[in-house]
Formats: C-alpha cells, sequence, structure tokens
C-alpha cells in the first residue's frame, strides 16, 4: 500500500486563504470558550486561587515559542510543520518522532473537544432530562466536523471565523461583568502562591503542576503552521498568526481565570471544577447568577467553541496525515486530494474513525469527565514536549543553517527561557519523580505518562525499520514543498530539501 499513489497531483488548495482565515484556525484550536470551561478550572484544581499566576507564567513560555515557530515558519513553509522544524533543525529521526508525536497529539484534540460538548449539553436544560445520550450530541458533532473537513479548507476556516468571534465576544463580556460585580473582592493577592491552597500541592508546587493543564489551555496557537501550503503569503502569514492568536486568545483566558476567582472566591477555587459536574457546568452556573437566562449565551459559546476546535484539531490532524503519506510514513493513499474540494479526503476519513473510536471507547469506558481528563492530560505533556523540542529546534536551525541570521537574543536567549520553564512542567506531568518539590498526578491522570511512553516507542522502533529498510523516507522529513515566490499559486514540480536552500 505504501508504493500505490495518491489519486490527485498531491497538491492542496494554494492561496485559498488570507491572514484572517489563517488567524482563526489557531483561534479555533485553542477553543478559547471550551478550554474555559474544562481545562482551566483543571488548572484551578491544582493551583487553587493561584491559576492565574499558572496563565502568565504560561503564556511567557509559549510566548517563546511562538517566536521560534515565526522564525521557523518563515524559511520552511510546509504542511509538515512541526516535524519539519525538527527535521532541519535537529535530525530527521528527531523530526520523524515530532512527526509521530504530533499526530497522537492532534488526534486525540477532537475526542476532547467532543467530550466537553456532549458532557456540556448532557448537564444543561432540556438535555439534562436524559444525560445517558450524550454519545448521541457527540456522534453528531464529529459528523459535522466531517463534513466540514471534507468539503474543503474554505469552508472549514470561514466556519472557524465566525464561530471563533462569537466565543470571543462572550466569554469576554461575561468576564469583565463578572469582576465589576465582584467589587470589592478583586485582589492582587491571587498573582502571588498565596491562594495556592490545594491539598498535597500548595505553593509553588500547585502552580507548577497546575501549568500541565495551563498548557493544554493556551496550545493550539500553532495550529496555523500546517496550512502554510493553503495560505497567502504564507512566510509572513504563519508567523504573524501564530503570535497574534496566541496573545487576543490567552489575554482573554486570562481575563477569566481572574474574574473567575474574584467572584467565586480564590481561598475556595480548588472546588470550581467540580460545580455541577464540572465540564461547562461552573461557568453556566456563574453565568446564571449574573445574567439569569442569559446563561444560554454562554452555552451556544460552549458548544460552538467546541465544534471550532474540533474543526480546527481535525484540520491539523489531516494536514499531518497527508504531509506523512507524501513522504511515505504513512500509506500513499492518506495523501490523497479530493478533485473537487481540493481535502486531503482519505485523511479526513481516518480522522472520522479515529474520533469515533476514541470519543466512544473512552466516554463509555470512564464517564466524560474522566475521559476529557485522560486525554486533556495526554495533550498538554506532549504538548510541552513538543514546545520544548521545537526552541531547541529554532536555536540549532539559525546557529547551523541560517548562521548570517542568527540573533543570539531572539534565537538563542528566548528559545532558551522556554525550554527551561518547561521542562518542570514536562516532569510533572509525566509522573518523573526528577524535581522532589513536585507532586505527580494522581490516577488515572498519572497512566497519562505510560501512554506517551508507549506511543513514543512504537515510534522508535518503526523509524529503525525505516531506516533500515528504507532511509529515504526519513530523510523526507526535513523536505519542504517551496512556492517559487512567498504568495505564489505554482508549486516548484519536485519536492526541494530545505537543508538546501541557503546552507
Amino acid at each position: 500500500m505504501l508504493g500505490k499513489k495518491p489519486e490527485s497531483d498531491g497538491s492542496l488548495a494554494r492561496d485559498a486563504i488570507g491572514l484572517r482565515e489563517v488567524v482563526f484556525q489557531s483561534v479555533a484550536f485553542m477553543g478559547l470558550g471550551a478550554t474555559i470551561v474544562s481545562s482551566l478550572p483543571l488548572t484551578m484544581a491544582y493551583a487553587g486561587g493561584a491559576a492565574i499566576l499558572s496563565g502568565i507564567l504560561c503564556l511567557l513560555a509559549l510566548l517563546t515559542v511562538a517566536v521560534s515557530i515565526s522564525a521557523l515558519a518563515k524559511h520552511l513553509p510546509t504542511a509538515g510543520s512541526f516535524y519539519t522544524y525538527a527535521s532541519v533543525g535537529i535530525h530527521p529521526a528527531v523530526g520523524f518522532l515530532v512527526g509521530w508525536a504530533y499526530t497522537l497529539l492532534t488526534a486525540l484534540v477532537e475526542p476532547l473537544l467532543v467530550l466537553i460538548l456532549a458532557a456540556t449539553l448532557a448537564a444543561s436544560p432540556p438535555f439534562n432530562q436524559a444525560p445517558g445520550l450524550w454519545w448521541i450530541y457527540a456522534v453528531a458533532a464529529i459528523g459535522i466536523v466531517f463534513i466540514l473537513g471534507y468539503t474543503g479548507i474554505r469552508t472549514s476556516s470561514a466556519a472557524n471565523v465566525i464561530l471563533g468571534v462569537f466565543e470571543l465576544g462572550v466569554f469576554l463580556v461575561l468576564s469583565i461583568w463578572l469582576i465589576f460585580v465582584a467589587g470589592g473582592h478583586n485582589t492582587l493577592g491571587v498573582f502571588s502562591t498565596t491562594y495556592a491552597n490545594a491539598p498535597g500541592y500548595h505553593g509553588l508546587n500547585g502552580v507548577i503542576v497546575g501549568m500541565v493543564f495551563t498548557v493544554l489551555a493556551f496550545s493550539g496557537f500553532e495550529a496555523s503552521a500546517p496550512l502554510a501550503e493553503e495560505a497567502r503569503a504564507p512566510r509572513r502569514t504563519i508567523g504573524r498568526a501564530v503570535i497574534l492568536s496566541l496573545l487576543v486568545v490567552v489575554a482573554i483566558e486570562l481575563v477569566s481565570i481572574y474574574a473567575a476567582t474574584v467572584f467565586y472566591g480564590p481561598s475556595k477555587m480548588v472546588q470550581f471544577s467540580q460545580i455541577g459536574g464540572g465540564l461547562g457546568a461552573n461557568w453556566i452556573q456563574l453565568a446564571t447568577k449574573v445574567w439569569g437566562i442569559g446563561w444560554i449565551l454562554v452555552l451556544i459559546a460552549i458548544v460552538n467553541s467546541c465544534l471550532a476546535n474540533s474543526n480546527a484539531g481535525a484540520n491539523t490532524l489531516t494536514r499531518t496525515i497527508f504531509a506523512f503519506g507524501r513522504i511515505r510514513i504513512l500509506p500513499q493513499w492518506t495523501a490523497a486530494v479530493h478533485p473537487r474540494w481540493k481535502s486531503p479526503h482519505h485523511a479526513v476519513v481516518v480522522q472520522l474513525v479515529i474520533g469515533l473510536g476514541v470519543t466512544l471507547g473512552l466516554g463509555i469506558a470512564y464517564g466524560t469527565a474522566v475521559a476529557f481528563g485522560i486525554i486533556g492530560t495526554i495533550i498538554g505533556i506532549v504538548f510541552a514536549l513538543l514546545y520544548m523540542t521545537i526552541n531547541l529546534s529554532c536555536i540549532l536551525f539559525f546557529l547551523r543553517r541560517r548562521r548570517q541570521e542568527f540573533n543570539w537574543f531572539r534565537h538563542g536567549v528566548i528559545p532558551m527561557i522556554g525550554i527551561l520553564v518547561l521542562i518542570p512542567v514536562f516532569f510533572a506531568g509525566a509522573g518523573l519523580p526528577v524535581f522532589s518539590f513536585i507532586n505527580p498526578l494522581p490516577p488515572p491522570f498519572s497512566a497519562a505518562g505510560p501512554v506517551i511512553a508507549i506511543w513514543l516507542l512504537i515510534g522508535v522502533i518503526y523509524m529503525v525499520y525505516l531506516l533500515r529498510t528504507d532511509r529515504s523516507r526519513i530523510d523526507d522529513t526535513a523536505r519542504v514543498f517551496l512556492p517559487d515566490e512567498p504568495g505564489s499559486s505554482v508549486l516548484q514540480g519536485a519536492v526541494v530539501a530545505a537543508t538546501a536552500v541557503e546552507p
């Protein structure tokens, strides 16, 4: 099957989307509404009333990653994104493992968001009359995402813009409203470890463990990078989109963390994630207290956010599968492009199967809330690992291949700061006892580390097989489809090795 030719010329829809659509790919992937009601309450469960401190530290670390991606995307505009950056910057073998890990991560995004959507609807009137029907809402959401992905990037990007604008507006207005109503309860004490009071996770311990879920909440800004071959002027567009989406979305999320903390009470935030069963019920109850029937707007925003985030995650996964199929890491039929829609439609079908299997399998086995926590922990740990790798790739890429452009601060100090901040976050989530002042996550979240280790072990075994049978497949992770000029709709006839461009 690896030798079978894809049924089209392998070209995605060039110049199909501009900066706005690319930005909202990342905005949608970040899923502001969904993360505010799910991932950030998990941060509060460990960081307590100091959750905003976890958020600020996480933002500083992820800004370094955004700067690194911006610098790399300028020279390596490709659907391979993360794995190509690592292949060229470090080594093709590392690039393969990055792509392997990124595939796991993006494959879990849709199930994560669909579980939030299904659980939120099942707990909200009138759907709460039959909470056991959550799986019907899940299947319906997966079906919508499948249709959006199959009909091409223009359709799915337009949906991301519409859904993204609505959720940004609703949660920004609600957060400001909560801060105003909190009145004299507003305090600067939440910006310290004073209220980091989770049992077993006091002080800095809780702040760092909370960052595992803050990384999950703030991640997704890099999701525009795999759209480089479909964006206009990708060398400029991708970098701008990555940084802009991170700053805009995280700014609103930080406001929401502060708003919930001062309104609900910083000393009580450990219990916040359990309000009404969690996964949306917490923020719906807050909205009910200040807006009355207006809570319906929050419910709509959560559903919109989950759909947009699922759609963006599916876009990223299918482009990663497409890129792997193009270089024969995966069967080449996964690189097929639909003759009409110009979508990687075989990869979209693969994504549909994965979405249904993981969502229903874990949801039925553990329940929606626990299944969400397990998937979210895995994603947060993998993101921390990949972000550190991308920062290292940036340092080495400019030292080894673009030495004349190397800037000691932008390409050296900034990426290194991000690596140092994310190291304890990674070990805390993975459950590795490297730092004595950080307690590991409890079961079943602690299973995330072994799951990731097993996935990477399988990847290493497959990589060794490829190195012995056809090394070119590994080496091709360092190749890029380069346009003749930024913004051009014409691809050069063959794949051009990134390492051959201005060594």
